[in-house]
C-alpha cells in the first residue's frame, strides 16, 4: 500500500486542533503538520489527494444505529422521505401495485405528527388485499389493517401487554395503532427475511453509511425485537466473509421480560464474535422506557392534560442488581432512557460501576437538573441524538403540551451535560431518522431543523429550540469522531494521530468556515476505512 498525502485544505483532527497535512502509510496516521514537511517525509510514487480547500475529518463513528433494519425498511415500503397521509398512501399503493407477490405490505417511516392526535387509523389501509405492518419512523409503534389485526386475533377484549399498548376507539375496537411491546402481537406474524435478504440489507446500508462519512457504528439493537430477527448471525458472517468492512459493536438486546438468568445466554453470544477483526458484540441494550408522544417515557410528575407517569420496563430495583452482574463480567451497558425517571434510574443502576466499561445512555430526552452532572461524577457518557432537538410539529404540537413548561426546559441539555463535564458520543438511531450527521450536527450547533428535512417548512423550525443547550461545530464533530470511536473501544479511531489508524473522510467543503447555518450542506467526498478507498462521489 503506497503512501497517501492528504492536502490544499486542512484537517480536523480533533477538539479544536487542525493541521494543515496528513500523511497516512500503509493504513496508518504516519504524520500531521505543514505540507512541505510531509512532502518530504512522503514516499516516492506517493498518491495525493487534494482536499480542493475542504477538510479531511475522522471517519464518524454512529453510537445508536439499527443498519440491518434500515436496510430492510429501504427494500420495503419507505415512507421516511414523504410526509402526510396523502403521500404516504401514493407510497403505499405503489409499493402494493409493484409488489403483487408479496404476502404483507410492509415498511416504515410515518410521522405521528402527520395524523390528528398522532394516530393513524385502520381504516386508511383497509383497502389494500393484504395485511399490512408499518412501523413509525422511531420504531416504537406500528400503523395496521383490520386485516393484520384479524389475523393476530386481536379484539377488543385483547388486553395490553405489560410493556406496549393497543389504541382503540371509543368502543374498545383496536384502532390499528399498536404501542411498544404491542407491536409484536403482529410483528410476530410477518414473514421473515431470509439470512440473505439480512445479509444485503447490511451491506446495503453499509454502503450508504460510507456515503455519508461513518466508518463505524454501535448497533442498539443485536436480538429479537419488536418483530425484528437476531442480526448477531448476520454480522457473524458478514464479519467472517469479509463483507463488513466497517467497525461494528453489537449491543446484545437485554429481553425485558427475563431476568438475570439470560446472563449466560449472552455471555455466550459475545464468545461468538472473539477473534473478529471487524465485529465484536461486547455491549448489552437495555430499553428502560418509551417515549414521550405516546406517554410511555418514565417520568416523575405525571403527563399533563392525560395523567400517567410512563413505563419502567425494568424493575428499578431489579435493573441495579441486572447491571452491576453485567458490569462484574465486563459488559457495557447501553441504556435507552428518554423521560427523567428513566435517564434516573439508569444512573442510579450505575453508581458504583467500573468506568472502564464504558456505559453510556442514549437519547436523553429530559434530565432533571439534580441528574445532569451525575454524567461527569459517575463516569457515564452521554449518547446524544442531537437532530432531535428542535420545534417540529412532534415536539410542538405531541410533546411539549403534555410535558408542561419546566419539564419541557429540561429537554436535550447538551450544554449542561457539557458545563458539568459530560463526555459525549453521538448517533443517529437511522432508520428512525436520517443518518447522516451532517444534519445531526446542524441542530446540535443551532437548535433549527436542517434543510431538506420534511419539517423544515414548520412554522417554528427555524426558531433555535432552547438555544442556551447549543454546542460548538468542534464539539458536535468531536462527539461524532473521537466520543463515538471511544465509547466502541475502539482507541485507535476518532482522531487524526500518527499510529491510528486511517479512518478517513474528504468533505466537501471546510464547515468550520461557513455560517453555522449552512452546516447541513456539508457532504462527503471521499470515505476511507484503514486507508483504503470504501466511497467516493
Amino acid at each position: 500500500m503506497s503512501d497517501i498525502l492528504f492536502r490544499g485544505g486542512r484537517a480536523f483532527l480533533a477538539a479544536d486542533a487542525f493541521a494543515e497535512a496528513v500523511l497516512v502509510r500503509d493504513g496508518r496516521i504516519a504524520a500531521v503538520g505543514p505540507e512541505p514537511d510531509l512532502v518530504r517525509r512522503a514516499a516516492p510514487g506517493h498518491e495525493t489527494v487534494d482536499l480542493g480547500g475542504g477538510l479531511l475529518v475522522p471517519g464518524i463513528t454512529d453510537a445508536h444505529i439499527h443498519p440491518v433494519q434500515a436496510g430492510l425498511e429501504r427494500a420495503r415500503c419507505d415512507l421516511s422521505e414523504v410526509y402526510g397521509l396523502p403521500e404516504y398512501l401514493d407510497r403505499i399503493i405503489s409499493y402494493a401495485e409493484t409488489n403483487t407477490t408479496r404476502e404483507w405490505i410492509e415498511g416504515g417511516g410515518w410521522d405521528m405528527a402527520a395524523f390528528p392526535g398522532g394516530l393513524p387509523h385502520r381504516s386508511q389501509l383497509d383497502f389494500l388485499d393484504r395485511p399490512a405492518y408499518l412501523l413509525q419512523r422511531d420504531h416504537h409503534a406500528a400503523w395496521v389493517n383490520g386485516l393484520a389485526l384479524r389475523l393476530a386475533g386481536i379484539t377488543r377484549e385483547t388486553p395490553d401487554p405489560p410493556d406496549g399498548r393497543i389504541e382503540r376507539d371509543p368502543d374498545g375496537t383496536p384502532s390499528g395503532v399498536l404501542h411498544e411491546g404491542a407491536m409484536d402481537l403482529v410483528g410476530v406474524l410477518t414473514p421473515r427475511p431470509t439470512p440473505q435478504d439480512l445479509t444485503d440489507a447490511l451491506v446495503e446500508a453499509q454502503n450508504h453509511l460510507f456515503s455519508l462519512g461513518v466508518t463505524g457504528w454501535q448497533d442498539a439493537i443485536v436480538g429479537s425485537y419488536a418483530g425484528w430477527d437476531d442480526q448477531l448471525p448476520t454480522y457473524l458472517a458478514a464479519a467472517s466473509s469479509g463483507r463488513l468492512r466497517a467497525r461494528v459493536v453489537g449491543a446484545l438486546w437485554w429481553d425485558r421480560t427475563r431476568g438475570a438468568e439470560q446472563i449466560p445466554e449472552l455471555i455466550e453470544r459475545r464468545a461468538a464474535a472473539e477473534g473478529l477483526e471487524r465485529f465484536q458484540a461486547t455491549s448489552v441494550k437495555i430499553m428502560q422506557d418509551g417515549i414521550t408522544e405516546n406517554f410511555t417515557a418514565a417520568v416523575i410528575e405525571p403527563y399533563c392534560r392525560c395523567g400517567g407517569t410512563g413505563l419502567s420496563y425494568v424493575d428499578p430495583v431489579s435493573l441495579k442488581e441486572y447491571v452491576t452482574e453485567l458490569d462484574r463480567h465486563g459488559f457495557q451497558v447501553h441504556f435507552h432512557a428518554i423521560g427523567e425517571r428513566a435517564v434516573r434510574e439508569a444512573l442510579d443502576s450505575l453508581e458504583g460501576t467500573d468506568r472502564a466499561n464504558r456505559h453510556h445512555i442514549a437519547h436523553l430526552q429530559i434530565i432533571e437538573p439534580p441528574d445532569v452532572p451525575r454524567f461527569a461524577a459517575l463516569g457515564v457518557t452521554a449518547n446524544i441524538q442531537p437532530l432531535w432537538a428542535t420545534h417540529h410539529a412532534q415536539m410542538d404540537e405531541l410533546t411539549i403540551p403534555f410535558l408542561g413548561d419546566e419539564r419541557a426546559s429540561w429537554q436535550y441539555p447538551f450544554a449542561d451535560l457539557l458545563r458539568t463535564g459530560a463526555r459525549f458520543c453521538a448517533g443517529s438511531d437511522w432508520p428512525v431518522s436520517t443518518a447522516d450527521p451532517f444534519q445531526g450536527m446542524h441542530v446540535g450547533v443551532n437548535r433549527t431543523e436542517p434543510g431538506g428535512s420534511v419539517h423544515a417548512d414548520y412554522p417554528t423550525a427555524q426558531t433555535p429550540f432552547l438555544p442556551g443547550q447549543c454546542l460548538d461545530l468542534a464539539t458536535v464533530l468531536t462527539a461524532y469522531t473521537a466520543g463515538s470511536a471511544w465509547v466502541n473501544g475502539d482507541d485507535e479511531a476518532g482522531v487524526i494521530a500518527p499510529g491510528n489508524r486511517a479512518d478517513l473522510v474528504v468533505l466537501d467543503r471546510d464547515p468550520f468556515t461557513e455560517p453555522p447555518g449552512d452546516i447541513w450542506r456539508t457532504g462527503v467526498v471521499t470515505t476511507f476505512v484503514g486507508g483504503e478507498e470504501v466511497y467516493h462521489r
